[in-house]
């Protein structure tokens, strides 16, 4: 099987819907199936306003039709909402091909972050984009409760995984040795929608230790001068970090799922979080406590430390990318379509095989 995916979020990015992807994209391989990607590198681009570091993609149909016609795809996933995922929608709206997408971020939450914008109107345009595909894939049994009480359609469980033996627990490094103990650590993308500030600014034995990059790095770093920042780590030196810490610390209260949350486990550390939707989802119903989600984020912090490292390195084994890559596959067999000519534009919608039923 050949899915052709559409993502305005790539590499350079650093983030949950990158790793998500290709991730998937390598266990998929297992079970016959091929991802091909719809990304920026096509297009030229231009940097996103408040995120200069995030270039967004001004695609063009030409470019789009030609994509098309070379991966021959007998999928399409739409994973953003950003202009490939507009343009790589339209196209299959107007030639009536079925399409399926996938919710990664809670937009309305980061734009009001940002500016005075009304969540309504984000989430009824959340809606006008996503009710069109056959199924709208959420992390979480939580979100997809969300989306379904908003009033979006077909709304269909698609969960995460790690790499439990890229993140595995390891001996510390000099840098856990050199730094006063015990180590809270959090890692993500430096911005507002985060809620780093929130971490930072709690009184805690030990060190700090921010592990990024971001728009609001400097400004972090100014007010909070006795953290640690280690900037953007990833493989084997991500891995060390968390293998280092003593807590791994989740401040965000908008996040869909949060990768980091089982990379951190996997590595056999516990979580310290709020007690909000991605957290709540992610460990709130684990056999045994591998963290803690308390309103009082220090709580959950100072909590997280008498847990158990062997009890959250278990958890985290049984979320394989293997099992998300199945349920990824089995949501977009059901809106196959006929292979693509090869112009990539005359597809025969009268020929075009109804999607399977619904489990």
């Amino acid at each position: 099987m050949r899915i052709l995916v559409a993502t305005d979020a790539w590499d350079p990015q650093v983030n949950g819907v990158v790793r998500t992807l290709k991730s998937v994209a390598q266990a998929a391989k297992s079970f016959g199936a091929d991802l091909f990607f719809l990304t920026p590198k096509s297009f030229r681009t231009l940097p996103l306003p408040t995120y200069p570091d995030i270039r967004l993609a001004i695609p063009s149909s030409r470019i789009v039709e030609r994509r098309i016609a070379e991966v021959r795809p007998d999928a399409i996933h739409i994973a953003t909402e950003g202009p490939i995922g507009l343009m790589l929608r339209r196209y299959c709206r107007k030639r009536g091909i079925a399409f399926t997408t996938s919710l990664h971020t809670r937009f309305p939450d980061y734009i009001s972050a940002r500016i005075p914008f009304p969540r309504s109107w984000a989430w009824a345009w959340l809606r006008w984009f996503h009710n069109q595909g056959t199924d709208v894939m959420a992390a979480t049994p939580e979100l997809s409760n969300e989306l379904l009480a908003r009033g979006f359609k077909n709304v269909t469980l698609w969960t995460r995984g790690v790499d439990a033996n890229l993140f595995r627990p390891r001996s510390r490094s000099d840098f856990g040795r050199e730094h006063p103990r015990p180590i809270f650590l959090t890692v993500g993308r430096l911005a507002p929608e985060k809620n780093i500030e929130a971490f930072l600014s709690l009184e805690l034995p030990g060190t700090k230790v921010v592990a990024g990059d971001g728009p609001i790095r400097a400004n972090l770093e100014r007010r909070f001068p006795d953290a640690v920042f280690l900037g953007s780590r990833e493989g084997e030196d991500l891995a060390a970090v968390y293998s280092n810490a003593d807590v791994f610390v989740f401040p965000s209260r908008t996040d869909t799922f949060g990768l980091v949350i089982l990379e951190a486990l996997a590595s056999g550390v516990p979580i310290a979080a709020y007690p909000v939707a991605g957290p709540r989802d992610v460990i709130g119903h684990a056999p045994v406590p591998v963290g803690a989600l308390d309103s009082d984020l220090r709580t959950a912090c100072l909590t997280a430390l008498t847990l158990s490292r062997d009890e959250c390195r278990a958890f985290a084994l049984g979320m394989t990318w293997e099992e998300s890559a199945r349920a990824f596959l089995s949501h977009v067999k059901r809106a196959g379509l006929p292979p693509v000519p090869p112009n990539g534009g005359n597809l025969n919608v009268e020929k075009m095989s109804p999607p399977l039923a619904r489990p």
